[in-house]
C-alpha cells in the first residue's frame, strides 16, 4: 500500500508539470484549444482524487481497526501511509485551485483582447459619425445653400472634417484612450 501511494507522488508530479506547461500557453496564447485543454486537465485532476480519496479512508479505517490481522508494529506504517495518502490528496486540491486559476485568467485575458477590440471600434465610429454627419448635411439636393455658390465650398468641407477627425483624435490621445 505504502508503494501504491507513494507511485501516487510520481503521477503528482507529471500532473504539475502539465499545469505548470499549460500556465505558459494560457499567459501566451489563450486559444480554444488551450480551454479545452484545462478542461481536460481538470477532468484528470477531478478522477485522480476520486482515485485516492478511497485509499485514503481504507487506510484510515486499517489504523482504527482492532484485529488480530494488524499488529502493533504495523499501526505507525499505516499512519505513514495515511500522511502519504492526505498529502496527495492536499496536493491535488491545490492543483484543482490552479485549474480554476487558469479558467479565470484565460477568461480575463480573453476579454482583455475583446475590450480592446471594442475601444478601437468605438474609436473609429466616434470619429467617422460627425464626419458622416456633415457629409450628409452637404449631401442633400438643396438649391439655396450658401455655401453651394463658393469657389472654395467643396475643398473647405474637406478641410473641415479632417480638422474635426485631428481634433478628435488628439483628444483620444491625451486622454490616453490611443
Amino acid at each position: 500500500m505504502d508503494c501504491i501511494v507513494d507511485h501516487y507522488f510520481l503521477v503528482l508530479e507529471k500532473l504539475g508539470d502539465k499545469i505548470e506547461a499549460l500556465q505558459e500557453r494560457v499567459a501566451v496564447d489563450p486559444s480554444d484549444e488551450v480551454l479545452k485543454e484545462i478542461h481536460e486537465m481538470k477532468r484528470e485532476t477531478m478522477y485522480f482524487r476520486k482515485a485516492v480519496w478511497p485509499v485514503r479512508e481504507m487506510v484510515n479505517g486499517l489504523t482504527r481497526l482492532e484485529s488480530s490481522l494488524v499488529r502493533e508494529g504495523t499501526e505507525v506504517f499505516f499512519r505513514d501511509v495515511y500522511d502519504h495518502a492526505v498529502q496527495v490528496i492536499d496536493a491535488t486540491e491545490t492543483y484543482r485551485e490552479m485549474i480554476g486559476g487558469m479558467q479565470d485568467l484565460f477568461m480575463s485575458s480573453i476579454s482583455n483582447r475583446m475590450n480592446g477590440v471594442m475601444k478601437v471600434l468605438t474609436i473609429i465610429a466616434t470619429i467617422f459619425i460627425p464626419l458622416t454627419f456633415i457629409a450628409g448635411i452637404y449631401g442633400m439636393n438643396f438649391d439655396y445653400m450658401p455655401e453651394l455658390g463658393w469657389r472654395w465650398a467643396y475643398p473647405l468641407v474637406w478641410v473641415v472634417m479632417a480638422a474635426v477627425a485631428v481634433v478628435m483624435l488628439v483628444y483620444f490621445r491625451r486622454k490616453r484612450w490611443l
